[in-house]
Order: C-alpha cells, then structure tokens, then sequence
C-alpha cells in the first residue's frame, strides 16, 4: 500500500481537483433544488477497503438506509465506483423537492434520480480536469430495511484488496436533508491517477 501513496504536490494537486467537482456538484443540487448546500472538506484516504463498510456503520446505526452505486471508467486506466449513502427518510423529503407526488415513480427511480444529479455532475467536473472522458455503467440500487448498513455495502465492489476513498458529504440546510458520496479508486488505477497528476503538475 505504500507504492500507492502521493507526494504532497499530488494530494494538493488532487485535493483541487475534487474540491472544483464537489462544488459543480454542489452548485448543480441547489439550482436544481432551490436551496442552499452546505459542503465540508472532503476526506481523501488510502484504505483497505474491506474496512470501508465498519466506517458508515455507526454513522448510519439503526436507520433504514440506501445507496445507489455506479461504476464508471475512463481512458489511462482510471476507474473505480461512485456511491450515494443516505438515510431513506431523507430520499423521501428530496422526492417531494423533485416534485414527485406519492405513487408518481417507484422508489428505484426515484433513488437513481436523486443520486445521478450529483454522482455524474462529479464525475463529469472531476474527468473534465484531467482531460479525461468517463463511460458509466448502470446504477444498481441496494437498500437496508433493518438498518445494517455495512451489510449493504459488503454487497459493493469493496473486493479490492486497498482503494483511494474519496467522502464527501452534502447538507441541504433548509431541507434537513443530508448524505454522504464515496468515490472508491482501485489500487491499480491509483497508480494510473498519480502520472496523470504529474503531467498536470508539469504543465503549471
């Protein structure tokens, strides 16, 4: 795991470059939505990713719970998965905002249009820094009845043995709304990430 870390040039370089897409993110919510969106510094971290669900346990203890996770791809080998974590009473205060009325969509539709806003908002602002161009592939919806939220998440791509976690959290403050998006690089592409930093660094 030690061959995967960045210099300090690179994390700055990359801590940028997802601050930039966050706020695309961010800003792409609140126009859709009408509100103001809180954002906190988004944490950057080298993990084990077989430990990633115990972190979103507590968080999300006792709550019935969903995410919509999609992988996506690019050129230069990178790629990896894109997840949003949220409390369902949270998705049914954000399905009213979307103007949904009670029975218009199924719950899968209405999660899928939730996370898309800024799952793809991210990704596209994060692939256009970098010169990139990223292919999705279908969201897939896993949901919690009981509030076992890190059985839900073992069900993801978390096979990788170390991933680069990116977490970001939103908060809609007039809406009492919140969730989290974690975007999970696999080791391997991690490596592809740092030289594509480095020729942005070169460039500057």
């Amino acid at each position: 795991m030690n061959n995967l870390g960045f210099s300090e040039e690179q994390r700055d370089c990359l801590q940028e470059i997802i601050n930039v897409a966050m706020g695309l993110a961010s800003d792409k919510l609140a126009r859709f939505l009408n509100t103001f969106v809180h954002l906190q510094v988004p944490s950057i971290a080298l993990v084990g990713a077989m430990h990633i669900p115990a972190e979103f346990e507590n968080r999300y203890q006792d709550a019935e719970a969903a995410l919509v996770s999609q992988g996506f791809f690019g050129n230069e080998g990178v790629r990896g998965e894109a997840i949003v974590l949220y409390k369902m009473e949270n998705a049914h205060k954000i399905s009213a905002l979307l103007g949904y009325e009670p029975g218009d969509v199924s719950e899968i539709e209405m999660l899928t249009d939730i996370s898309s806003i800024l799952t793809t908002t991210f990704l596209n602002g994060l692939a256009s820094q970098i010169e990139n161009s990223l292919s999705y592939s279908a969201p897939r919806i896993l949901s919690s009845r009981h509030g076992n939220v890190a059985d839900v998440l073992k069900n993801t791509s978390f096979h990788w043995e170390h991933a680069l976690k990116v977490d970001i959290s939103y908060q809609l403050i007039d809406h009492s709304f919140n969730c989290d998006m974690i975007l999970l690089i696999p080791g391997e592409a991690v490596t592809n990430i740092k030289h594509i930093l480095d020729r942005i660094l070169e460039a500057y």
